[in-house]
């Protein structure tokens, strides 16, 4: 049925209603007045061009029965529009119904609305100052929905509402907002629609250095937005953002800085099963430590070689940056650059400069780049007085690198060693001091001189079990570093890959054509012609008689120990040679390279030739051998030991836990508050000496059976009452 067959219908319904109230008329004269007022009621809220939801309805039902009715609304908006432009500052509301009634059915009338979506931006780009925030909000959300239906182009309808950003109206801007950063996103749904894209990044560059702060602030963080969502996540966008580093707002210079500082929230864990495929796991070693006899040295062994486990694992593990956006920069040389400059004449917060120096200290870590000038403008800071001196520590231990200059990088660590690590100072101070050297080392080892690496190391010794432990942790750094630069003492037990280590001179390159290690697969192959059959021999010793079962090796289980120590008998030179060959005669896969880490870890275990094992090896920082791109708070603040409180922190911690203990007291309450104690209670409270001559003290023990009884009974009634 067509929308007039149901117009007529409603006609013949409302014929009958009136023949009906014509019949009660006659017969029932009080309800006249009644009935007239309810159908004159209904008439005016069943008019069409009045009820504009209704014929809303009705449109989307049936267009083409409702033209007549539409274009009169039509021309309805035209004139209101008209009006309209002569007081636009005015609340309109039958102009904010019409607008929405004609978005809501614009995809039944395109031809006549082609131009709707135009005129309504042009009045919101002429007027969105002088609008009434109320029409103004109308008008916007009227845009979304005919961007929704994709009725307008999504570049001039984004850069409309990047430029009503500039109006004062908190609801207005939030709502834009969440369209922009919506619409964007649905735009690169299905493909990355580049030449949009291109076009919002270039008129972003321009908001960005727009006059009004909060237009800019709200387009900045809309460009981090989307690159968080990786939507725009392309070196562009990054390079854009840099603009805001040098923003004359403190806003969005900080929101700048805290994009390039953030961190990744998707951090990957950690896990052994996922690392299977690279080298061998958690799971080889133990099993292959619990073939043979259960004794303390394989125990032993299998603790060391777990040790190293966990660091080679942390060692070739993918790196996770905190942030990608640093590796996208065009030009960080020019920007680490303008942003010292910038540092240097600032006036901003204390804050604010420290976030500033760790952008910097990161650009020069990760891209290994020169600013010989940020080392000494660290150094007049590093003072143990100095507000957030933890946080400037980490800048310099984050700037070193093995590119930039010993002797620059020696000054700073002579600072730190003179201004932290002296015994007039606290245990925490010391400890922080010999952390960030340790770091900085770590990065730049030729920056520090044997001279002072042996003074510090002799802190192992101290009182401080924080000092204690870092000094030792500098030890173990060195002794993986070059063991030479120690006192004899102090190298602990060599082994192959302690006496293979050295410093690189500055700007050395170590460059192999072979694969280290990869000698291994050609001895492995001369032991496998050795056994022709195949076949392992297994044999039961005489302590194995007894009926237990035995463990035998499997084949895919070959103890790397006992490789590593036939390498060893192999001279230096020769094993480099059949290295080279295996390198260069095939492809190795991937059980190739789990083979040649074993044995790389086994040199890490294993004594030196001709050294046997003295003692037991000190347990080393393994925490510090795994250094990414990136320092935390932790490596300079790490403390082995707890703190001791003051008397002010333990006294409020005991008060906070008295807090509901009075629920559990005896509550005793006086009739007069005032009043003073009883002879009883005074006797109970009175001191021993003056009460021993009292009678009832010296008859105490001369009771009888008898009366015991009665006082034990009397003594239990007594305390039932109390109850």
């Amino acid at each position: 049925m067509s929308g007039r067959d149901a117009i007529n219908g409603s006609a013949h319904v409302c014929h009958a209603c009136f023949v009906i109230s014509a019949f009660i008329c006659c017969f029932f004269p009080p309800l006249t007045l009644f009935l007239s007022v309810l159908n004159m009621s209904g008439r005016q809220n069943n008019k069409l061009p009045n009820n504009l939801p209704q014929l809303q309805n009705l449109i989307k039902r049936d267009p083409q029965s409702y033209v007549e009715e539409f274009l009169q609304q039509y021309r309805h908006y035209q004139s209101n529009v008209q009006i309209f432009k002569l007081q636009p500052d005015k609340p309109n509301k039958e102009l904010s119904d019409l607008v929405m009634f004609l978005a809501q059915v614009g995809h039944c009338y395109l031809q006549h609305l082609s131009t709707f979506p135009q005129e309504l931006s042009q009045l919101l780009l002429t007027y969105h100052t002088v609008l009434e925030p109320d029409l103004r909000m109308t008008f916007c959300k009227a845009l979304i929905l005919l961007r929704n239906k994709d009725l307008i182009d999504p570049s001039g309808l984004l850069e409309l509402f990047f430029e009503l950003l500039r109006c004062h109206d908190k609801l207005l801007r939030k709502t834009l907002y969440t369209h922009i950063v919506a619409d964007i996103k649905n735009i690169n749904a299905k493909h990355k629609n580049n030449k949009i894209n291109t076009t919002l990044q270039n008129f972003m560059y321009t908001m960005l250095r727009d006059s009004n702060p909060i237009a800019a602030k709200l387009s900045l963080d809309v460009m981090v937005e989307l690159y968080k969502r990786n939507i725009w996540n392309d070196s562009k966008t990054v390079n854009v953002i840099t603009t805001a580093c040098f923003s004359k707002v403190t806003k969005i210079l900080v929101a700048g800085l805290k994009f390039f500082l953030g961190k990744d929230e998707d951090e990957k864990n950690e896990s052994d099963s996922g690392s299977d495929a690279e080298g061998p796991s958690v799971r080889d070693l133990k099993v292959r430590f619990s073939t043979g006899k259960k004794t303390t040295k394989n125990k032993k062994k299998l603790e060391k070689a777990m040790k190293v486990l966990k660091k080679h694992k942390k060692k070739g593990k993918a790196e996770v940056f905190n942030f990608s956006a640093i590796h996208l920069i065009h030009d960080p040389q020019d920007f680490s650059e303008k942003l010292l400059k910038q540092l240097e004449d600032s006036k901003e917060r204390f804050e604010v400069k420290i976030m500033m120096m760790e952008l910097i200290s990161r650009l020069v870590g990760i891209h290994e780049l020169f600013l010989f000038n940020f080392y000494p403008f660290v150094q007049r800071f590093l003072q143990p007085h100095q507000r957030e001196v933890t946080k400037i520590l980490l800048c310099a231990a984050q700037a070193s690198h093995q590119l930039v200059p010993p002797e620059i990088i020696e000054s700073v660590i002579m600072t730190i060693a003179n201004n932290f690590v002296t015994d007039r100072n606290s245990g925490e101070v010391m400890t922080v001091g010999i952390n960030a050297i340790k770091e900085v080392t770590a990065r730049c080892p030729l920056a520090i001189n044997e001279d002072l690496l042996q003074d510090l190391a002799q802190y192992k010794t101290h009182k401080d079990k924080n000092v204690m432990m870092s000094a030792r942790g500098l030890i173990q750094l060195f002794r993986n570093l070059n063991p030479q630069m120690l006192h004899k003492k102090d190298r602990g037990r060599p082994t192959e890959a302690s006496t293979e280590a050295r410093i690189k001179d500055y700007g050395e390159l170590e460059a192999k054509d072979y694969i280290p290690g990869a000698e291994v697969l050609e001895v492995e192959k001369e032991e496998g012609e050795e056994d022709e059959d195949g076949w392992e021999s297994a044999s039961i010793s005489d302590e194995d008689e007894d009926g237990e079962w035995v463990d035998v090796h499997h084949s895919s289980d070959e103890d790397a120990g006992e490789m590593a120590e036939k390498l060893q008998a192999i001279p230096a030179e020769e094993r480099k040679a059949r290295a080279a060959a295996v390198s260069g005669s095939r492809l190795l896969t991937q059980d190739d390279f789990k083979k040649i880490r074993l044995v790389q870890m086994a040199k890490e275990v294993n004594a030196a030739p001709g050294r046997g094992q003295k003692r037991k090896t000190g347990d080393s920082d393994d925490e510090g051998d795994s250094r990414g791109e990136l320092l935390t708070l932790r490596n300079i603040e790490k403390l082995h030991k707890k703190p001791k409180a003051d008397k002010e922190t333990r006294l409020a911690t005991a008060m906070a836990g008295r807090t509901d203990r009075k629920e559990f007291v005896k509550k005793r309450s006086k009739l007069n508050p005032h009043a003073s104690t009883s002879n009883k209670e005074k006797r109970r409270t009175k001191n021993f000496m003056m009460m021993r001559q009292s009678r009832n003290v010296r008859t105490k023990g001369k009771r009888s059976f008898r009366e015991k009884q009665l006082a034990l009974r009397d003594s239990l009634l007594k305390k039932r009452k109390q109850k």
